[in-house]
């Protein structure tokens, strides 16, 4: 069953290869001065691009939930991951701030003035990097330091 299962993903993989150099070959033989033709052509392998990131993301995410339900401790150990991530954004959304933005004349930048939900949610957006940074700073110190204590 593995070997035909095997099989069938390099064939879907070759044709895949296959349409992708045909698209890419299309562009450079579309002559420069047509821009039509060239928009026409990248477009092409753009939208076919497109078309393979969705089906992977679907198929990544299919294939994580049956992981997570077939796996009831790994289902337990996902759902406290997130709700620390919660925790964490809910602690990084109350350190943001909404203050106006200015640009370098003082002057309100449009969409930048004080309250908008827009500015609390950038100064979520970094505080929340800052504190997942700290963390993995901190889980990496301390990796190095218990690998250096074993050694």
């Amino acid at each position: 069953m593995k070997s035909n299962l095997s099989k069938i993903l390099s064939a879907f993989i070759g044709v895949i290869a296959i349409i992708g150099a045909f698209l890419f070959i299309r562009i450079f033989m579309t002559d420069g001065d047509d821009t039509e033709a060239l928009n026409s052509s990248v477009g092409t392998i753009v939208t076919f691009s497109t078309i393979l990131f969705y089906f992977a993301v679907g198929a990544t995410l299919i294939l994580s939930l049956i992981g997570l339900f077939t796996n009831p401790d790994n289902l337990k150990k996902t759902l406290l991951g997130v709700a620390v991530l919660g925790v964490v954004l809910v602690f990084a959304y109350f350190l943001a701030d909404s203050n106006p933005v200015l640009d370098p004349q003082g002057k309100v930048l449009e969409g930048g003035e004080a309250g908008g939900s827009i500015n609390q949610w950038v100064g979520t957006g970094i505080w929340y990097s800052v504190a997942l940074g700290l963390v993995a700073t901190f889980f990496f110190v301390f990796d190095l330091v218990k690998g250096l204590i074993k050694s």
